[in-house]
């Protein structure tokens, strides 16, 4: 199974008509490899981040051949 960053849910199909959720749902899986580079570089600089996330983040972007800098903050 592929690498997730959260874990799964579910989300609520609406009605097209009105606009209004129905009984029905689909699930919405967070894959590490579906997440957009810049959804990832904001968890990655997230205080609150757990370091086992940030490794599988760091791992992610190192496979999309991204050079990962760090700097440190001023002010």
């Amino acid at each position: 199974m592929p690498t997730k960053l959260r874990p799964s849910g579910k989300r609520w199909i609406k009605n097209p008509d009105t606009g209004r959720s129905t009984n029905r749902w689909e699930p919405e899986h967070y894959y590490i490899k579906g997440i957009s580079q810049t959804e990832l570089f904001e968890e990655l600089n997230k205080h609150n981040t757990k370091p086992k996330v940030k490794v599988k983040i760091r791992k992610e972007l190192v496979r999309r051949g991204i050079t990962i800098v760090k700097r440190t903050q001023h002010g």
